[in-house]
C-alpha cells in the first residue's frame, strides 16, 4: 500500500504548519483580506487543518458537503479562489512538497470550486 501524503510529509504537525503558512500569506493578500475580517482565525485554521489532513490521506475525516453552506454568503470570486490556489502552491513549495503531490492537491481543491465560488 502506498504511503499517504499525510504520512509522507510528517502528519498532523506538518499539515498544521502548512495551513498556518497559507494563512500568513492570505493575511498579506489585498484580494483575500476582506474575506477574513471578523473571522475566528484559530477556528478556521483548525477546520482547514482537518480538511487538508483528510485530502492528504490522513486519518481525519472531513465532510466536504458543508462547503457550499459555509461559503454561500461570502460571494467568493474566481479571482479570490485562484489567489488562494496560488498561495497554497507557494506554501507547499516552501515545505518541499514534490510537484506531483502539489498538482494532486491543487486538483483536489479545484474539484471543490463549484461549492466555494459564488460570486
Amino acid at each position: 500500500m502506498a504511503e499517504s501524503m499525510y504520512d509522507k510529509y510528517g502528519g498532523f504537525e506538518t499539515v498544521s504548519k502548512i495551513v498556518h503558512g497559507l494563512y500568513e500569506k492570505i493575511a498579506r493578500s489585498d484580494v483575500l483580506q476582506p474575506y477574513f475580517e471578523n473571522v475566528d482565525m484559530q477556528q478556521l485554521m483548525s477546520h482547514q487543518t482537518k480538511f487538508f489532513s483528510s485530502i492528504m490521506g490522513g486519518p481525519i475525516h472531513y465532510d466536504a458537503r458543508q462547503l457550499t453552506e459555509v461559503h454561500r454568503y461570502l460571494k467568493i470570486t474566481q479571482e479570490a479562489f485562484t489567489e488562494v490556489a496560488e498561495l497554497l502552491e507557494e506554501v507547499l513549495e516552501d515545505f518541499d512538497v514534490i510537484q506531483e503531490d502539489i498538482d494532486t492537491l491543487l486538483a483536489l481543491v479545484a474539484e471543490l470550486k463549484p461549492q466555494i465560488v459564488q460570486g
